[in-house]
């Protein structure tokens, strides 16, 4: 699905940035083609979220009024369910070296992203990859030493 919003770009503090004007949130770049790559993710990873977990997509208006006097940048991405880089919760146990059982309990703890699509669950490879990024140590954390008490 096409999705087109246009985004208020201004430089502040050596950055520009993108502000969408239907939506909360936003990016920043170098300079203005970063920031418009930038806008453009943005824009494709909010659209697949709301995709993905079935939240609606803001009704897009343009011609808004620039509330930092910067300028308009319109933005368009091909977003859906169907776009989303997903793999199996297998395919993710095996990625991140733990058992289907474990990424079933991380997702139900909000540490790996699922979603449904066609009568299946899928995970979110972004969601994987953030997790392997983490790198947090396997088993469980130690119990620390009990520090000695004063007699």
């Amino acid at each position: 699905m096409l999705h087109v919003y246009e985004f208020e770009v201004f430089e502040d503090e050596g950055l520009f940035l993108a502000f969408p004007f239907d939506m909360d949130g936003g990016t920043q770049g170098r300079d203005m083609a970063e920031v418009a790559e930038m806008a453009a993710d943005w824009l494709q990873t909010e659209m697949e979220h709301r995709a993905m977990h079935g939240l609606p997509f803001p009704a897009p208006t343009f011609g808004n009024a620039l509330a930092h006097g910067g300028e308009r940048l319109v933005v368009a991405v091909n977003a859906g369910k169907d776009t989303v880089a997903r793999m199996t919760s297998a395919a993710a146990a095996r990625e991140l070296g733990v058992t289907p059982g474990r990424v079933s309990q991380m997702v139900k703890a909000g540490l790996l992203e699922s979603f449904e699509d066609d009568g299946r669950t899928w995970i979110s490879r972004g969601s994987v990859e953030a997790r392997k990024a983490e790198a947090p140590k396997s088993g469980r954390p130690k119990k620390e030493a009990a520090a000695p008490s004063a007699v």
